[in-house]
Order: structure tokens, then sequence, then C-alpha cells
């Protein structure tokens, strides 16, 4: 994983509550072994007529928010079945962090787990991002060290997060690479109390 230290990118909103994860990735596209191509999946039934047009209806396909790395969305984004593809359409897609008022728990801790941002705001705070995401080139700062989400329009509020994860984010690690820090102490606990024949 890459480390999450501070972001600036553009915001694309996307206003509807109870994004689920078969929205997010549809279940016909889970046959892939790699993390990686699941972001031409994304949203595949929204993005797409017939699976093949883009339809000019969906958020992701106006113009103005080509490029976006920050999405905004609207409660229980990420509801539905615990699969881990979710996170890694988005970021394949080229999101960095998600802003919405409320997670689904499990989508929630896949994204920390795969290195995408998910950032709870106030209902209020959100209708706000949403409205200004509608804007060509609107932009938001995230920095994970200071909480802090802020625009250069004077927005800026600040959010919580598990400070073990924020450390792994902070440091680009999951939890395999966590477990390689302790290596040595666990080569030592081996040698002495696994010894081999």
């Amino acid at each position: 994983m890459k480390p999450f230290t501070v972001h600036k990118g553009k915001v694309a909103g996307i206003d509807r509550a109870n994004i689920d994860t078969d929205q997010i990735i549809p279940k016909q596209f889970l046959k892939r072994i790699e993390r990686t191509g699941f972001g031409k999946f994304l949203f595949y039934d929204w993005r797409y007529i017939d699976g093949e047009k883009p339809n000019p209806d969906f958020e992701l396909n106006r113009p103005e928010n080509e490029g976006a790395t920050i999405l905004v969305a609207n409660e229980n984004f990420g509801c539905g079945s615990s699969r881990e593809h979710a996170p890694w359409a988005l970021q394949d897609y080229g999101f960095q962090a998600i802003i919405a008022p409320s997670f689904a728990d499990i989508f929630y801790n896949n994204c920390l787990k795969n290195g995408l941002l998910p950032i709870r705001l106030a209902k209020q705070d959100v209708e706000y991002l949403l409205r200004e995401s509608t804007k060509a080139d609107y932009e938001l700062t995230i920095s994970l060290e200071e909480q802090q989400v802020y625009d250069d329009n004077g927005f800026a509020r600040t959010f919580d997060i598990d400070p073990y994860r924020k450390q792994l984010l902070l440091k680009g690690w999951d939890e395999i690479d966590l477990t390689f820090v302790y290596e040595p102490y666990i080569a030592e606990y081996e040698k002495k109390h696994c010894p081999l024949p």
C-alpha cells in the first residue's frame, strides 16, 4: 500500500443513500484473481447502458467529474455483501478517499485494510460537499495526520479515525507489513519455544 498523508484532489459526488457493494462492483466481475482491473467495472450497471454505451446521466460520466480522486456519497455507503472487491474497484478507478455520513461496517474496515480512506462527516457537511461537487474542478484537501478535510472556500472539518488504523495508513502498511516489523521478535520466540528437530 502507498502511505496516505495529505491528498488534494477533485471531488465527485453521488447523492444516493444505501449504495450497496453489488452496485459498486457487480457479482459477475468477481472472478478475477488479481486485485487490479476492477475500476472499469465500478458502478457498471449505472455507468453503462446495455453494458456498452456510457450513461450520460450517471454522475461519474459527467465531464466535470473526470479524474476525480475523492468520492462523496450519502448514508450507509457500501452496504450489502462483504466483498473486498468493492474498495479494490474504487481504488482502481482512481479514488483515494470516500466521504459519507455513514458506512456499512464491513465495507469501512475493508477500505482501511486496503489503503482507501473512508471519512465520516455530519449529514449537513456532506450535503454541502455534494452541492459543491457539481461545480467544475471543485477540490478538497485531506490531511490524515491532522484528521482534517478542507477546501479553498473556508470549509474545514475534522474527522475521527482509529489511531491504530491511522498509523498503518500513514506508513502505507497492511497487517502483513506490520508482522514484518516484529519479525526479529517472532524469530527469537520461535528459536526459544519451537526449536527445529
